[in-house]
């Protein structure tokens, strides 16, 4: 009985063996780009694929968003500056047929496009725009990535520009930079607070100059104040107006009217 079924076993074996080289399960994210004795036939997928194994190939692209880590990129900023600088890249296949026909290797196309462009864009830039304009920067790169990669059939989704690095010295005259700034700004806001409070002195003294009580009040709560502060001052100041002093003036000149004449005629 097994003697007989000897002669099958071969064939059965052929059999399974062409069987499991022709058929092709290609997930919900993958598809199939075949090819019939070397010419492109057409993309397939996602599901079963059965393909003539020797006659037809098939070469499977992942159209998920890949994430590609770009290396840090010696860049010299416009104003001749060097940092080192990196970035992410997001990116997927939207045309499988492009991706493997009109390109050899997408994946590295885009690695070395990316640091290309990267040091390209960031040269045409200063120090300060790659620090604090990261969000225009990212969108410059991915707009110019995005339309050379059309043709390869790849839709760059994103690029971030993740670390400016700075040697020592760069980052000691950024700080006095930043000091300089901090000082600049105190000395401004001291400025304009001293011209907003002289402009409230102005204000005051013309209230108490249209009212003469108002200046004697003031000088009131003047003796009140320091009356209050200094218990063990000796000296104390205290301001008389002019017009008290001229009108003193007057009566003392009233009540002598001769002490002029008299010295002249003694002279």
């Amino acid at each position: 009985m097994i003697g007989e079924l000897i002669p099958w076993v071969a064939p059965l074996v052929v059999l399974l063996l062409i069987l499991a080289a022709a058929i092709r399960i290609l997930p919900e994210y993958e598809r199939g780009v075949v090819f019939f004795l070397g010419r492109f036939q057409g993309v397939k997928g996602p599901g079963l694929i059965i393909i003539i194994p020797g006659i037809q190939q098939i070469v499977r692209v992942d159209l998920r968003v890949i994430t590609l880590d770009v290396p840090s990129q010696d860049v010299i900023s416009k104003d001749n500056v060097t940092v080192r600088v990196n970035a992410v890249l997001y990116y997927r296949v939207v045309d499988p047929e492009k991706a493997i026909l009109q390109v050899e290797d997408f994946g590295s196309a885009t690695s070395q496009l990316s640091q290309t462009t990267l040091r390209s864009v960031l040269g045409k830039h200063d120090l300060d725009e790659m620090l604090s304009e990261r969000d225009k920067l990212n969108a410059d790169i991915q707009e110019i990535i995005d339309a050379q990669t059309e043709d390869w059939g790849v839709k760059v989704a994103n690029v971030e520009i993740k670390h400016v690095d700075l040697n020592e010295s760069m980052i000691r005259a950024i700080a006095r930079q930043a000091e300089a700034e901090r000082e600049r700004r105190a000395k401004v806001i001291h400025a304009e607070g001293e011209l907003q409070a002289s402009k409230k002195l102005v204000e005051a003294a013309e209230v108490m100059s249209s009212e003469s009580g108002a200046m004697q009040l003031r000088y009131l709560q003047t003796l009140s104040d320091m009356s209050t502060n200094n218990n063990n001052a000796s000296t104390i100041v205290f301001p008389l107006p002019m017009d008290l002093m001229r009108a003193f003036m007057k009566t003392m000149g009233s009540e002598n009217p001769q002490s002029g004449p008299s010295k002249r005629s003694d002279e």
